[in-house]
């Protein structure tokens, strides 16, 4: 005869397990306009965890077209958070907002930069609060990170990690100066810092 177990817990059924797990294993699919540059940023964060996945695409899409390829790589796999990584460039006004709202709408979530995505980078180092054209970020990276700023580096993750911090702190700060928030306009702008806390979140 099986001996009982006297004294013990009976154990949680696996549907509970399985309900455990699916907490901590946050699956996350990351697409983003830039076919490198935010790609390998993001990929940095694979290596720091195992208790997640990151997906990360980088299609070269106009931000409409993005959300739509965000929407169909849905389809295909269970996330458990979509994000649509894209720039303001000179994307036409309209096209962008409208990403902006279809991404919301499919329950995606989005990580905009107006207008560049170096401006997360520059946050890094300094607060920045006035736009600029798109060379002169990488010209302003030139001299804080005090070597050529390489656009598709895939070791910039770990050359600014330590001052991670206080990018966040200054894209915040940033947001707080446009009431009401205008994606389109508020230039510079930047939500990265969202996508980069919620990897965080099960990293640390």
């Amino acid at each position: 005869m099986p001996r009982k177990s006297e004294g013990r817990t009976p154990s949680r059924g696996y549907s509970d397990r399985k309900v455990e797990t699916r907490e901590l294993r946050q699956i996350f699919l990351i697409v983003c306009e830039g076919a490198k540059t935010e790609p390998n940023y993001f990929r940095n964060f694979r290596a720091s965890t195992t208790v997640k996945e990151i997906q990360v695409e980088g299609v070269g899409y106009n931000p409409s077209k993005l959300v739509q390829e965000a929407k169909a790589l849905k389809a295909q796999e269970d996330y458990d958070q979509v994000w649509c990584v894209f720039d303001r460039d000179d994307w036409p006004k309209q096209d962008f907002n409208n990403a902006i709202a279809n991404a919301e709408r499919e329950g995606f979530k989005v990580a905009y930069s107006n207008e560049a995505f170096e401006l997360w980078y520059v946050l890094h180092f300094e607060f920045l609060n006035t736009g600029l054209p798109r060379k002169d970020y990488i010209d302003k990276l030139d001299n804080l990170l005090k070597k050529k700023y390489k656009k598709n580096s895939d070791s910039i993750y770990e050359e600014i990690e330590n001052r991670q911090s206080t990018a966040i702190k200054h894209a915040k700060n940033l947001l707080k100066q446009y009431n009401p928030c205008n994606p389109e306009s508020d230039n510079p702008s930047t939500t990265v810092h969202l996508l980069v806390e919620a990897l965080n979140k099960f990293i640390r």
